[in-house]
């Protein structure tokens, strides 16, 4: 899911978002550490029987078929909607045009997703931003509206139809080895770099033109004083700049989710 937020709420969030990485990178580091230690004929034995285990992996992810075709049903958090991941890039098969769209359909009608709009129109309420709006459930139900026709542009234009167009694919392939600056570095290029259909890696024009022609058509519904070139760019770099701190809360994400698993297990 891609959400275009108000300038501050868009800072409140990537805040949030930032925190719990940051929180959890120490813990990160120690892990990676620890997978470089060869493992013990008793643990690779105990390892190869959890990665045969059919109802998903030792995280609890759920198990993806086709060759991580499908939807990937994880969620950032546990609570985002992470249908465009792909933890294991070696199972990589094209998707479809119909794929495409289903991403984008299945993240904007995801449950939480309402709420999670219905938190950031509630953050825009209490800034006032866009005052033509006004207050009270006429100003938020406006607030509302316009989040969700941004989200639903963005995810739409960047999942679906430039990736269906340009023959890219729109999801995330998570590298998930090495340092966490070598990660990191690779989850902030991927703004930059995707997949085609064919597999080659290419420039993401897919992100680049579907964020640019989704500021564009916001000015359609926004009010006239946010109808200017300035505020479309600034739109354009800022849902640039969430999309990037998205990647790497995707790339990190399984390792936590992971590392919480085992340790509630124990």
């Amino acid at each position: 899911m891609k959400q275009k937020l108000p300038q501050v709420s868009r800072r409140i969030a990537g805040k949030i978002v930032v925190g719990v990485l940051l929180g959890t990178l120490p813990t990160l580091a120690r892990q990676s550490s620890a997978q470089q230690q060869p493992p013990s004929p008793q643990a690779s034995s105990s390892s190869q029987s959890q990665d045969g285990a059919k109802n998903g992996d030792a995280a609890g992810a759920p198990a993806q078929a086709g060759g991580q075709n499908t939807a990937n049903k994880d969620r950032l958090f546990g609570v985002l909607p992470n249908y465009a991941t792909v933890e294991k890039e070696h199972a990589f098969k094209p998707l479809s045009a119909k794929q495409k769209f289903k991403l984008s359909a299945d993240a904007m009608f995801d449950p939480y997703t309402f709420v999670f709009i219905g938190f950031v129109s509630l953050l825009g309420q209490a800034e006032n931003t866009e005052p033509s709006y006004g207050q009270g459930l006429k100003g938020y139900a406006k607030r509302y509206g316009t989040s969700y026709a941004d989200a639903g542009i963005a995810t739409t234009m960047t999942t679906s139809v430039f990736p269906s167009l340009l023959r890219q694919d729109p999801r995330y392939f998570q590298l998930g080895k090495g340092s966490i600056l070598h990660r990191s570095l690779y989850s902030l290029s991927r703004i930059f770099v995707t997949r085609g259909d064919s597999g080659n890696r290419q420039f993401n024009a897919s992100e680049i033109l579907g964020n640019l022609g989704a500021a564009g058509i916001s000015n359609a519904y926004h009010p006239k004083d946010d109808r200017s070139i300035g505020n479309t760019l600034s739109v354009w770099g800022t849902d640039i700049m969430w999309d990037t701190t998205g990647n790497v809360a995707k790339e990190f994400w399984p390792d936590i989710r992971r590392h919480f698993f085992k340790k509630k297990q124990s």
